[in-house]
């Protein structure tokens, strides 16, 4: 999940705004929690379908 879709439950505002404390110790634990954290869902799926077809393809040249 991407921090700029979360609200905080502290100042209920828009964690990517980072308005309280909370909302900044969250923002900075998010984006360095992942080397795919600020990647768009799209994306992912773009690879994960890029390397399922590439699996595919290895091992039906194995066979």
């Amino acid at each position: 999940m991407t921090y700029d879709r979360l609200v905080c439950a502290n100042c209920a505002a828009p964690v990517n705004e980072g308005r309280c404390p909370v909302c900044r110790a969250n923002r900075e634990r998010l984006q360095q929690e992942s080397p795919f954290a600020g990647l768009n869902p799209m994306t992912l799926i773009a690879l994960l379908v890029v390397l399922i077809a590439a699996l595919a393809l290895v091992a039906r040249q194995a066979v």
